[in-house]
């Protein structure tokens, strides 16, 4: 680490957690050259882009007008909405709208939740 670089820290139920991101030398992506995979919903597609560094799952997905997940998801998230809107619905009944330019984080084991859009929407997702 450079002698000016702080390392990032976490701050996770009174715990402090250095984060790091295990060694991987500098990559562009052309999310183009990725094929999408389709996965369908109980209603409506999602269309994955994805690659892999180390444990991290880097995603670029897209949800089609009327999709709704098919099951309810209990994996960590940072997700980044490019374009359109979908509602996360947390098992308690809790749910938020994710617009484009906003960004949801859990973590692994949190809150289930699971995803539906009516226009449809584009996401960039790290897990």
């Amino acid at each position: 680490m450079p002698i000016n670089e702080k390392p990032r820290l976490l701050y996770l139920q009174n715990k402090i957690i250095p984060i790091v991101l295990q060694s991987f030398p500098f990559q562009l992506k052309g999310w183009s050259s990725i094929t999408k995979e389709e996965h369908a919903g109980i209603t409506g597609i999602a269309y994955w882009q994805v690659f892999l560094m180390n444990d991290i799952r880097i995603r670029m997905v897209e949800y089609s007008a009327g999709y709704l997940a098919d099951h309810w998801c209990n994996k960590g998230h940072i997700i980044y909405c490019i374009t359109g809107e979908m509602e996360t619905e947390l098992q308690d009944g809790r749910k938020y709208i994710l617009t484009s330019g906003m960004t949801y984080q859990v973590g692994d084991n949190n809150e289930a939740h699971r995803t539906s859009t009516k226009d449809g929407c584009r996401l960039f997702i790290v897990d």
